[in-house]
Order: C-alpha cells, then structure tokens, then sequence
C-alpha cells in the first residue's frame, strides 16, 4: 500500500514555517506586496496555474467552484499543465510539499484541487 503525498495548501502571505518542505507558488500573476525573498520559494509553477480567462470568470465566488473545479481539471490534460503536474508530483516525493496561493478562499483555489490531485 503506497502513502499519501504530505501535501499542504497555505497562502503566500503566511510567513514560511520550518515544516513547509518544498515551497512552490501556483499563481499565474505574482502577489502584491510579496517580495521574492519573503516568500522563500523553491519554485514558481506557472504552467500548473489555471488559464486567465478561467480564473478571471471564476473570481473565486463560491457558487461557481464545482463549475471552476472541472474546467480547471479539464485545463490540466493540457499536455504543457499536465507535465507541470506530474514535476509537482515528483517532488512529493521527495519532502512535504506547500502548495502556495495568493487567494483569501484557499479551500476553494486552484491549489486546493492540486493538492487534492497530488494526494490521490
């Protein structure tokens, strides 16, 4: 039996703890107000982010996350998205991953899906 992936979902403006493994960005824009040093990454994963014209329509409102979250799966078949993917899914791996967004609603992001997927 194979263990589930220590994959945590946190936002980036959340100062970096001792226990965050591999810290990856998966935003396609940059956040404001967040220096490269503050935020400590490992990695920034663009290719994995949702499309904007997806993440434009969605604007994070509650009603639309089962719509969002299909569209955004469907998005990852991308052969370019889906190799994004399977490089996050590697470092999984290898430590703990921290999925990181700039969202106020992280459980109904694009990083809570991946981590989703990534635990599965």
């Amino acid at each position: 039996m194979s263990e589930v992936p220590d994959v945590q979902v946190r936002r980036i403006y959340d100062d970096p703890a001792e226990d965050d493994g591999i810290r990856v960005l998966v935003d396609r824009r940059w956040p404001r107000g967040v220096s490269k040093a503050r935020a400590a990454l490992d990695e920034w994963c663009t290719d994995v982010a949702p499309s904007d014209e997806l993440r434009k329509w969605y604007g994070h409102a509650p009603d639309k996350f089962d719509e969002f979250k299909a569209s955004y799966l469907e998005e990852l078949e991308d052969p370019q998205r889906a190799a994004a993917l399977r490089h996050l899914r590697a470092m999984t791996s290898h430590d703990r991953l921290t999925v990181l967004t700039a969202t106020k609603n992280v459980p109904i992001s694009q990083a809570a899906v991946l981590a989703e997927l990534l635990r599965a």
